[in-house]
């Protein structure tokens, strides 16, 4: 390890020099460290010597300091401190490296959103034309290193990890100018006006869902959900015994002792505990449901954490049966209908072998998810799992087809429950509405990505062309021939957002019902989850909308509350001390108990049954008006040095 003074020399070098790393570099370095990219450069640089300053460095300094001296040629470092220092500045360049990366992909995506076009590398000087790739480029491209991904299904985020396999884009400088955001705004804007249909499916005898997450039951306490997951470091850490193997794991009192042996199955202990807990309380959110009229929900696809992933991954049979036949024990029981959708990076029809090997893991790993729920025969076949079609990496057809081929390894129980899903980026009804018909898949209809991505061939935006009974009776067919209830999902894209990046984020509730079936099963995407429900039940006053009362702000009447503490009387200051005589001290105090007042005794805990624990309570206070989420939690007390609480200055108690 270096010392501490060799550290703070690698520290101290100015970042105009550090961007060339010519203090960290001799000759025994390998030759990919010395020829650095421009891109790893600039990005070190401050904002004074992007003008230029740093190109006035002489050629000679330059090559002198890749060789590990200053411009008097004085050596800089020896030994191992040489060393350890070339070593860090490697992985710095590599960390910025990447994040160049990753914020010029996003940069070029939203270029081609917007229809600009962009070239394959940019110069870094803006006056400077395009450069296009030579062969020796891209071959040494093909050979970069990849960056891995693991899925994540809450509510469309990815999570870096070592599951799937993403091609990093080559670096480019080029930046989106504020100019051309407005125009594509301007454009987004000018598109042609949506036509929707003035049809409402009421009277509404179909079933309302949410997706994944209750934001009351989240917020209880403890809280109540099924998606606790892990980061990958945490497993690692768990392989090791506690520092205490006979009492319970605390965050500081009592962690996993990396000084002792590890031992890979507390590791698979550690992520099947976290999933039994998230499967113990899928029982309480579906009876929760059912008190207040929902009886469609989605589970989480992270119920089992790393359950499919290829080193870490582990089956749910045995360990897991038992809970979760249960939990589909109380779903018959109620009639709910249960659903899975695995992340955007399930994708059958990539042409990398590592992302269709664990798409395959992944709808191996749902399929068992919802096969151990020991439902009813037609409830088990509604119990579906819905992906997307994914990229279409340049070629459409191409993409089809290896689905196609991907799609004849599954297992017949996977095939028994897979769905494809229209898009908002690439794929429209009209894409996959042929290959559900040819390779006997439903298919199911999302509106808000149909609003924006959708063949202007055939139809416009909105619901009323999408609605036309030809099409609704093809899309219904798909599922008729499987004997599976048919669903839909609903969005609506948040104020103000005109383009198509925009407008895919979904709007925290919903506004309206879409022209569907009065019967129809109907999954809610909106952020607020079972609010958005209960927005719809009651602007529609659908049945169960009675029951659903507002919150009182920050306090919950379904909860234990802990006692009141008991303040000690306070002890008057001053005055003498009365003397108490032996006499007087053996005598018992007499008590007027017909004195006491009861209405001044303290409140003595609350205590509520476990069964209805967070349920609302005896007024059903379970709804938070629109952008009032903090109801949910107490609010935190603000106190700032010198300053009266927010909280009391808001009452008026003080004045000023």
């Amino acid at each position: 390890m270096p010392s501490r003074k060799s550290k703070a020399a690698a520290l101290d070098t100015p970042q105009s020099e550090s961007s060339t790393f010519s203090s960290t570099l001799d000759s025994s370095a390998p030759s990919s460290a010395r020829n650095l990219r421009r891109s790893g450069r600039n990005i070190l640089q401050p904002s004074s010597e992007k003008d230029g300053d740093h190109e006035k460095r002489s050629g000679e300094e330059l090559a002198g300091r890749m060789m590990g001296k200053d411009a008097n040629g004085h050596c800089l470092r020896e030994g191992k401190e040489q060393e350890e220092g070339v070593k860090m500045a490697i992985e710095g360049l590599a960390r910025m490296e990447r994040r160049l990366q990753r914020a010029t992909k996003r940069q070029k995506k939203q270029l081609e959103e917007d229809g600009i076009p962009v070239p394959s590398v940019v110069s870094r000087f803006p006056t400077a034309p395009y450069h296009h790739k030579s062969a020796n480029a891209e071959e040494r491209e093909a050979k970069e290193p990849v960056l891995k991904t693991h899925s994540k299904d809450v509510e469309g985020e990815a999570e870096i990890g070592v599951d799937d396999v993403v091609k990093m884009e080559p670096a480019a400088t080029n930046i989106i100018e504020p100019e051309d955001a407005q125009d594509a705004a301007e454009r987004g804007a000018a598109r042609p006006p949506a036509v929707n249909s003035s049809y409402l499916p009421l009277p509404w005898k179909g079933r309302l869902g949410y997706a994944c997450l209750n934001t009351y039951l989240r917020n209880a306490k403890p809280p109540i959900f099924s998606s606790r997951t892990c980061r990958m470091a945490s497993i690692v850490d768990h392989r090791h015994p506690l520092q205490f193997e006979d009492e319970p794991e605390h965050h500081l009192k009592n962690k996993p002792d990396k000084s002792k042996e590890p031992q890979d199955e507390l590791g698979h202990k550690f992520l099947q505990e976290l999933g039994l807990a998230n499967a113990r309380d899928i029982v309480k959110m579906l009876r929760w449901n059912e008190k207040y009229g929902i009886r469609f929900l989605r589970l989480s696809s992270e119920m089992f954490p790393f359950a499919s992933h290829p080193v870490h991954g582990y089956k749910l049979a045995p360990f897991a049966s038992e809970v979760l036949a249960e939990a589909g024990r109380v779903a018959a029981e109620l009639g709910h209908r249960l659903t899975t959708h695995p992340g955007q990076f399930t994708q059958l029809g990539s042409p990398r072998k590592e992302v269709v090997e664990s798409a395959i893991r992944d709808l191996e790993y749902h399929d068992e998810l919802l096969s151990l729920l020991k439902l009813p025969e037609q409830q088990n076949r509604d119990a579906v799992m819905i992906i997307h079609m994914g990229g279409q990496f340049g070629d459409k057809a191409a993409t089809l087809e290896r689905f196609k081929k991907n799609y004849a390894r599954l297992s017949q129980s996977c095939k028994n429950r897979l769905v494809l899903e229209n898009d908002d980026v690439g794929w429209t009804v009209h894409d996959l509405l042929p290959v559900c018909e040819e390779l006997n898949i439903p298919m199911v209809l999302d509106y808000h990505h149909h609003n924006i991505c959708f063949d202007p061939a055939h139809l416009r935006e909105g619901t009323l062309d999408i609605s036309d009974p030809k099409l609704q009776e093809r899309i219904a067919n798909t599922w008729k021939r499987k004997g599976i209830k048919q669903k839909m999902h609903y969005s609506e894209p948040c104020d103000g957002a005109v383009t198509p990046r925009d407008r895919r984020k979904h709007r925290p509730r919903v506004m309206t019902l879409p022209p569907c079936p009065p019967d129809m099963d109907l999954m809610i995407e909106a952020k607020d989850k079972e609010q958005a429900v209960f927005e719809l039940m009651r602007t529609f006053k659908l049945p169960g909308f009675e029951k659903i009362n507002d919150m009182v702000p920050y306090d919950r009447d379904d909860e234990n509350r802990p006692a009141p503490p008991v303040k000690a009387p306070k002890k008057k200051k001053g005055g003498k001390r009365k003397r108490v005589t032996d006499e007087e001290a053996a005598e018992p105090e007499e008590v007027d108990t017909a004195a006491d007042d009861v209405k001044d005794a303290p409140e003595g805990p609350k205590e509520v049954p476990e069964e209805e624990r967070a349920m609302g309570g005896p007024f059903n206070r379970v709804y938070w008006p629109l952008g009032c989420e903090e109801w949910l939690k107490p609010k935190k007390r603000e106190v700032k040095k010198g300053k009266v609480p927010e909280e009391v200055e808001d009452e008026g108690e003080f004045d000023g």
